[in-house]
Order: C-alpha cells, then sequence, then structure tokens
C-alpha cells in the first residue's frame, strides 16, 4: 500500500510548511487533483499544502472534475479552476476518439466556472479528431486557455483552427529551449509551462540555453509541479522550494514573472 507513505511524507510537508512559504510566492501552472488523490489527501490538507508551500495561486484539473470542484470550494481566494477532459484517470490515449467526451465537456461547463481546459493530450493530427474540433469551439466560445500537452504540429494544428487562442504549453521544458523560443516567437499568445525542464538535474543553476529563452522572452515562462499521481503532492513543498533555488539566479523582475506574475497576467489576457 503506497497510502500510508503518502500520508507520513505529506505531515512532514506540513510541519515543515513554514520554510517553504517565507519567500517568493508561486503560482503553480500544473495541478491535478484526481479522484485517487481526493481519496489520498482529503481537501483541506491539500489547500495547506498549497499555502504551506507558499503557493498563491494554482492551476487546478483533475479526473473526474469532482477534485477540482472541492479544492475550488476549499480556497477559492487559490485555486484557478481548469475542466479536464477525462472522467477518470487512464484515457490519455483515447479520449480524442471518445465522442462522449464532447457530452462530458459540455455538461460541465454549463454547470461550472472555469478558466481553462486542460490539460489535454493531444499530438500531431489528433487536433482535428471531431473530439478536439468541439473542445476547441467550446473554449473559443468562452474565451478559456487552453493547457495542451503535446508536439509542435499539434499546437501548428491548435493555432491554426483558432489563430486567437491562448495555450498553456505543458511540458515544454522537455523541449529544446531553442525550439520553445521559435514557437514564442511565432505564437503571441502562447506560454511555457515548465513542469519539468530539460536541465533541473543541477539545483539552483540554470542552463544557459535555457537562461537566453527566459532572457528573450521574460513574460512567457512558468512553473508547475505536476501532481500527476496522489504521491506527487508530497514534492508541491519541495517543489516550490526547488523553484525557488533558480528562478532566485535570475533578475528580480524576471524571477516574479516565472515564479508568479506571468501565468496571473496570462488569465487576464483576452
Amino acid at each position: 500500500m503506497i497510502l500510508r507513505p503518502v500520508l507520513f511524507l505529506l505531515s512532514v510537508i506540513s510541519l515543515s510548511g513554514a520554510a517553504f512559504g517565507q519567500e517568493r510566492p508561486i503560482f503553480d501552472a500544473h495541478i491535478h487533483y484526481s479522484h485517487d488523490a481526493v481519496l489520498t489527501v482529503p481537501p483541506e490538507q491539500a489547500v495547506k499544502i498549497l499555502r504551506d508551500a507558499g503557493v498563491r495561486k494554482a492551476l487546478v484539473s483533475s479526473s473526474d472534475d469532482n477534485g477540482t470542484q472541492l479544492l475550488k470550494a476549499a480556497a477559492p481566494d487559490t485555486i484557478v479552476p481548469a475542466l479536464r477532459p477525462y472522467a477518470r484517470r487512464g484515457a490519455i490515449g483515447t479520449w480524442m476518439n471518445d465522442l462522449s467526451v464532447i457530452d462530458y465537456l459540455e455538461k460541465n461547463l454549463a454547470t461550472n466556472h472555469y478558466e481553462a481546459i486542460g490539460e489535454f493530450h493531444a499530438f500531431g493530427d489528433d487536433i482535428k479528431t471531431p473530439v478536439l474540433q468541439r473542445l476547441i469551439v467550446l473554449a473559443r466560445e468562452r474565451n478559456l486557455l487552453l493547457h495542451h500537452h503535446g508536439d509542435r504540429a499539434a499546437l501548428d494544428l491548435i493555432f491554426e483552427t483558432w489563430p486567437d487562442a491562448r495555450v498553456l504549453w505543458a511540458h515544454s521544458g522537455f523541449v529544446d529551449p531553442a525550439n520553445v523560443v521559435d514557437a514564442l516567437n511565432t505564437y503571441p499568445r502562447l506560454w511555457a509551462d515548465l513542469a519539468y525542464r530539460s536541465d533541473m538535474a543541477t539545483r539552483g543553476k540554470i542552463d544557459p540555453d535555457w537562461r537566453a529563452a527566459f532572457e528573450t522572452h521574460p513574460d512567457r515562462f512558468m512553473v508547475g509541479t505536476d501532481t500527476f499521481a496522489p504521491e506527487r503532492w508530497y514534492y508541491v513543498g519541495p517543489h516550490a522550494a526547488f523553484s525557488r533555488e533558480w528562478i532566485d539566479t535570475l533578475p528580480d523582475d524576471i524571477a516574479d514573472n516565472i515564479a508568479f506574475a506571468n501565468a496571473e497576467r496570462m488569465l487576464k489576457t483576452k
């Protein structure tokens, strides 16, 4: 069983939270709180973890959407809700061909308030499927951010379908920084979610190519933990502390941008 170790680690985070919360605030742009996390980490505990980590805001999605709604109810000042198109975890590779997803999206969008749709996984021509095309229409009707996990080919097709889309490119930190810069140059309404970054093995340091990318587009990058499984909630505090280590090596204006300001401005962009 993994639950007891997870709960123990979470209690450690809660006890040591002050160490994380006294420094530069964080907007965590990649948080999930899916059905299994709800069972393991109650909403009040999850909110405490975020606050102890100094997370001022968090873009949250879940499979199913119940987790997002529970967190939003527990901390409406902190939680920025996103609608993930998965009713259960495990649909990453199949959802784009499941027409029932359209009903799921339409029902939830009619019931609840969201700032984004995603994180959703789509690569290449997945964007051409009826499910993805309807998702983009629904987002366009409500001017919602798209939190997209996929390749450059899919990204290009999103903007071809909706040129004025606002897109947060999930895990773009895995991409070569020169390619990320090229995409940001091409699309002024694209932002980069750095969960994770290719040079993260060295604590407190930034690869020169990534540093150049941050300097080229200081207003387009942001951090995220990606709590894709319940045990990942243990990393929210340490990840915030880790992020501050390298963010603090940047000039203050760029550091504040990546830590929280870029995500806040992205949500206000219409």
